[in-house]
């Protein structure tokens, strides 16, 4: 396989990763004098903060999840190749990927976050994580096909199992799943499942630390709290969740809940990139970059958003909370230094304009911090919608996410409750066989690599 990107005279800029990141700098680098190569390992962009919803039978994938070639098209100069990063050669400015080998004069390292269980191999194993579109689905496909199950097994303890479910962290994901959730017990429950009690349906929320909403304030946290309480959700705080075998979750309290429905929104830690370890990696196995987002001791190499820890900032002395408009801002302020530095101007170090941060609870029930201006309830459920609605890619997309929100809000209802097995196909299973082994057998670092047949 060959990357199969044709060399330019234009100095050429490689980002990996299309999140908010990525795709920010990629947008800021149009119409500019460089050659520009997204790396990514999906056709698509998918917008996280509404995740949930998926999971939740709200909106369609569709809705939130934008393909990277039809918001690009008609590009010059742009190249899209869906792969794997395997590999950085700093020294050479060779990025490895899945796919083959690429040249770069300036490396973005914009790759994200994946699921951290913390070294737990049994929770890792079993858990449902809800990091990507993909987990979303498969959530979804688990909670209903537990609802049919629970319909006809045989047992009471069986029943338990099909009918707890288990939210693991309680930051703005775990929140917002969870209050889903119950309104979904609430109010789509009764209706699919007359012949069943919606009481049957327990949901708790698990926490190791004294609140919800960790990076919020203490009155948002405490409201945040007392909503879903009143919905019905269970919170344990103080709780850390200790083992999960055989349907059983087990916790530091001594207690345990019969669970086949363990959803894992604890942590999240870096993705990786081999050859970047060691001295180059902080919290969270987050790469250490300087004010101007530059790894140190690597030349023009950078890394943006969730990948990285920036502690040049008084304010953030363990790096900027891992948010959204973080990684937009460090993007927007890394594409102007690059082009500064082709044009010998000087570098504008990052600094981050908290413009502050809120979280979903249910039906006009939110919380929000505007600097020191804490807002509840309807009005802060409100502003939610806005911002959220005003950050959605595409007109079409926006009018669909309204008129499902509309909906769903007339009705109390969601219609969107089909239950999808995945099944690879045989073509599926032979490209990520091909893919799995390609150049794995070539040393980067090989002295005697020819670079002549790299693009």
């Amino acid at each position: 396989m060959s990357v199969n990107i044709p060399r330019s005279l234009k100095k050429r800029v490689v980002v990996v990763g299309g999140g908010f990141a990525g795709l920010e700098l990629v947008n800021r680098f149009k119409k500019s004098d460089f050659q520009v190569v997204l790396i990514d390992q999906n056709n698509f962009h998918q917008f996280l903060p509404l995740i949930y919803q998926v999971a939740s039978a709200g909106l369609e994938p569709s809705s939130i999840s934008f393909p990277f070639r039809k918001l690009f098209h008609n590009r010059k100069d742009f190249y899209f190749r869906m792969a794997e990063v395997r590999g950085v050669n700093a020294e050479r400015k060779i990025l490895q990927t899945s796919i083959g080998k690429l040249h770069y004069d300036y490396l973005i390292l914009a790759a994200g976050s994946v699921s951290n269980f913390f070294g737990n191999k049994s929770i890792e194993e079993k858990a449902i994580p809800m990091k990507t579109m993909q987990e979303a689905l498969g959530l979804r496909s688990t909670l209903l096909s537990n609802f049919e199950r629970a319909l006809t097994c045989a047992t009471q303890e069986e029943r338990d199992e099909l009918l707890n479910i288990v939210i693991v962290g309680g930051g703005a994901t775990g929140v917002e799943i969870a209050g889903a959730l119950s309104e979904m017990k609430r109010f789509v429950f009764p209706k699919d499942y007359p012949d069943m009690s919606p009481d049957l349906l327990n949901i708790h929320l698990v926490e190791a630390s004294s609140r919800l909403l960790g990076g919020m304030s203490e009155k948002s946290s405490a409201n945040a709290a007392k909503y879903l309480q009143k919905m019905g959700v269970h919170i344990m705080l103080n709780t850390r969740l200790e083992e999960y075998e055989n349907n059983t979750a087990k916790l530091s309290d001594g207690s345990s809940i019969s669970t086949r429905s363990l959803i894992w929104v604890s942590g999240v830690s870096a993705s990786p990139i081999k050859y970047i370890d060691g001295d180059h990696l902080g919290r969270g196995k987050r790469i250490i970059v300087n004010e101007y987002n530059a790894v140190k001791g690597l030349q023009d190499v950078f890394c943006i958003g969730d990948q990285c820890i920036q502690m040049t900032d008084s304010k953030y002395p363990n790096g900027h909370p891992q948010l959204a408009q973080v990684a937009i801002q460090q993007a927007r302020n890394l594409a102007e230094n690059i082009k500064h530095k082709e044009s010998n101007k000087g570098l504008t170090p990052f600094k981050y304009k908290d413009y502050g941060s809120m979280a979903t609870v249910g039906r006009k029930k939110a919380v929000a911090d505007l600097g020191k201006c804490n807002v509840g309830g309807w009005t802060a459920w409100a502003m939610w919608l806005v911002v959220h609605l005003k950050s959605i890619l595409g007109v079409r997309n926006k009018i669909i996410v309204l008129l499902n929100w509309m909906w769903n809000y007339i009705t109390y209802d969601k219609s969107l409750r089909f239950i999808f097995y995945a099944k690879k196909t045989h073509a599926i299973k032979e490209r990520e066989q091909a893919d799995a082994t390609t150049h794995l057998g070539e040393n980067l670092f090989d002295p005697n690599l020819d670079e002549s047949k790299f693009q």
